[in-house]
């Protein structure tokens, strides 16, 4: 356990890549400053005379080295390469290994091992794979795809966010694994092959296509090819590019790996990139605003009526037909991949639920839509997914809502005014809207009410909203109004957010000092009891709160929860707060905030502003420790968040 605190220290300060005080990293891990001190100690041993982690007054900061010594925690001689060392052994022999001797050779006691063949049967859960131990005997039973799976599960556990790292996967196979041996070359050329095709590769999808790829050459030079395929492949194989995938496949896999894999194993792997790494027709993922010829007019279907109840639960802009058809045909693939257990990783799911906080809300809703309609579980990192295409299309609908107007301020001499005004457009059109020009020496600045004056005379007076910029643009100008239009939009934002919580806040729905071994189902129904005695929310939607907890965890940002049905069905908007001081587990991490929102029908216009500007808020740590410190009591805590929101 200490450990994998000292690897999730690491990975922190590598992340934020900021100052971090001891205080913060201690409640992001749930220990003492004193706990996150020797953590350091022993990250700077794991590389010196290198540095993993600088220390300073303001804290801690990810070194020079601090992914060295982060892969360091994952060398020879860690339980967790012990782990993998027995799993590969387990893997390996068909027959089961003797555990006494199998203690000797990895040098530990009879006793450690043992407990290491608990862990192992902890990584079992959804593998259909079964230990089974006699006397001094341990095997492992079930299909050649539920052993790869296994061993998916393995590397993916090694590498951190998803993202597909070749060090990892050698950790994994073993270094003398022919499947670790160097895969750029073979990317590059299957990228390259896919492309004249006429495919668009998704590069989030190929690393973990790559990753079986592999897997497959090594459990195949290793004698253990697949037998059959099973799932979906013979539906996929009757695609006209099933063929044409496989050949590759095979050619690629022959060349650079000196593998030659059998019809099973080449049919599989061509479903995989057909299902994960490819969209037709370009990297919209659909040629038009029609479904694809290939896209099943079922999944179709549902996913335009799950598409239609999302736009209108939320008031959010997405049914349109090209949208649809690209998702429709994600969510076939999707069917696919689900149907074989061959989830995809995503690399950005934590920073798409930290930064988009209402996307991912909708994303989440299309799933749980989706999983009822077509009995597919999906993890995060699928949902993030969805997020990605909800995001595209959404930014499509907001960038003429997100212009801010503007007038300039330009005495007239010959076309001055409108050459600035050009440049003006030219650099700053998608961020402002020019919609007048006053060329006066002595305008009426009282009757100017655009959300920004650029002007190249004095004002009177100095405002937020009023930028001095020269008759000639210059890179300084535009970032200056940049930077002045990004200060309205969140003084804008923070100020509608300010308003909506002071409104719905409930004074006496403030609970301190959350029970660290209740779980999130505890607290949730601890916070959602003081709701119910007010009548703003039955048992029903409390349960309703949690079975949206299990689909994806609401820890948006490293301090806080939001917990919430996804109907809003409570009486009247109202928000509980929880604080936890020291943090609490929630999904992967822990918090120190958690905030039950209930939402009633006629508020969701308020959605957007509460949950995504909430969350902003509490993304920065410093702002979160004043809150927290100085929230004793509800007053404490509401004066403390609307200073933050304030500045």
């Amino acid at each position: 356990m200490t450990r994998a605190r000292q690897d999730r220290a690491l990975g922190l300060l590598l992340r934020d890549g900021e100052w971090v005080t001891a205080a913060a990293l201690a409640d992001a891990l749930g220990v003492t400053p004193r706990s996150i001190r020797s953590y350091v100690t022993a990250a700077n041993a794991r590389v010196a005379p290198g540095v993993a982690v600088e220390s300073g007054p303001q804290g801690y900061r990810a070194g020079s080295d601090a992914a060295a010594a982060l892969r360091a925690g994952s060398e020879v001689g860690t339980p967790r390469d012990r782990l993998h060392t027995l799993v590969r052994t387990l893997l390996d022999t068909s027959d089961g290994i003797d555990v006494f001797e199998t203690a000797d050779a990895l040098h530990v006691s009879p006793a450690t091992l043992d407990a290491d063949l608990a862990r192992v049967r902890g990584l079992l859960g959804g593998t259909e794979l079964t230990l089974e131990r006699s006397a001094s005997r341990a095997r492992l039973r079930g299909t050649e795809g539920a052993q790869r799976r296994l061993l998916s599960k393995l590397a993916h556990d090694e590498m951190d966010a998803g993202s597909f790292d070749l060090a990892a996967l050698r950790r994994t196979l073993g270094e003398g694994s022919v499947g670790a041996r160097a895969f750029g070359p073979f990317k590059t050329e299957l990228v390259a092959r896919l492309g004249e095709l006429g495919w668009f590769v998704n590069e989030f999808g190929i690393a973990d296509v790559v990753m079986h790829i592999a897997i497959a050459a090594d459990r195949t030079a290793r004698d253990r090819p697949l037998d059959a395929v099973g799932g979906d492949g013979a539906a996929v194989a009757e695609r006209p590019t099933q063929t044409q995938v496989a050949q590759i496949l095979a050619e690629l896999t022959e060349r650079h790996l000196e593998v030659r894999l059998g019809s099973a194993d080449l049919q599989h792997l061509a479903t995989l990139v057909l299902t994960r790494v490819v969209a037709p027709d370009g990297p919209a993922g659909a040629a038009s605003a029609t479904a694809p010829s290939s896209l099943d007019p079922a999944v179709h279907e549902v996913v335009r009526e799950v598409v239609t109840a999302a736009a209108d639960e939320f008031l959010v802009d997405i049914v349109h037909e090209d949208f649809i058809a690209r998702l429709a045909l994600h969510v076939q693939n999707l069917l696919h991949r689900a149907r074989e257990q061959a989830w995809s990783r995503n690399p950005l799911t934590r920073s798409l639920k930290s930064t988009y906080p209402m996307i991912f809300e909708v994303a989440v809703f299309i799933a749980s839509r989706l999983q009822q309609r077509l009995g597919i579980p999906l993890p995060d990192d699928e949902i993030a997914y969805i997020a990605m295409h909800v995001g595209g299309r959404l930014e499509r609908s907001r960038r003429a809502d997100q212009l801010l107007t503007a007038t300039i301020v330009c005495p007239g001499y010959y076309d001055l005014h409108e050459l600035l005004r050009s440049s003006v457009d030219r650099s700053l059109g998608q961020a402002i809207e020019v919609v007048g020009v006053e060329t006066r020496v002595d305008p009426d600045w009282g009757a100017i009410d655009t959300d920004l004056v650029l002007t190249t005379i004095d004002p009177p007076a100095t405002g937020d909203r009023i930028v001095r910029i020269q008759p000639f643009l210059t890179d300084t100008d535009v970032e200056r109004v940049q930077a002045a239009a990004g200060r309205i939009r969140r003084t804008r934002r923070l100020a509608r957010l300010r308003a909506e919580l002071e409104r719905y806040f409930e004074p006496s729905a403030f609970a301190r000092g959350l029970d660290d071994t209740a779980g999130e189902e505890g607290v949730i129904r601890t916070l959602g009891a003081l709701l119910r005695d007010r009548g703003v929310i039955d048992a029903d939607y409390i349960e309703r709160t949690i079975e949206r907890e299990r689909l994806s965890s609401t820890a948006f940002t490293d301090a806080l929860a939001v917990p919430h049905a996804l109907e809003m069905t409570a009486s009247r908007t109202a928000i509980a707060i929880g604080i936890a001081d020291p943090s609490i587990p929630w999904g992967d991490g822990r918090v120190q905030v958690v905030a039950l929102v209930a939402f009633s029908e006629t508020d969701r216009e308020a959605f957007q502003t509460v949950f995504e500007q909430f969350v902003e808020v509490f993304s920065e740590r410093d702002s979160v420790q004043r809150i927290v410190r100085r929230g004793t009591d509800f007053n404490a805590f509401l004066d403390e968040l609307v200073a933050v929101i304030d500045g």
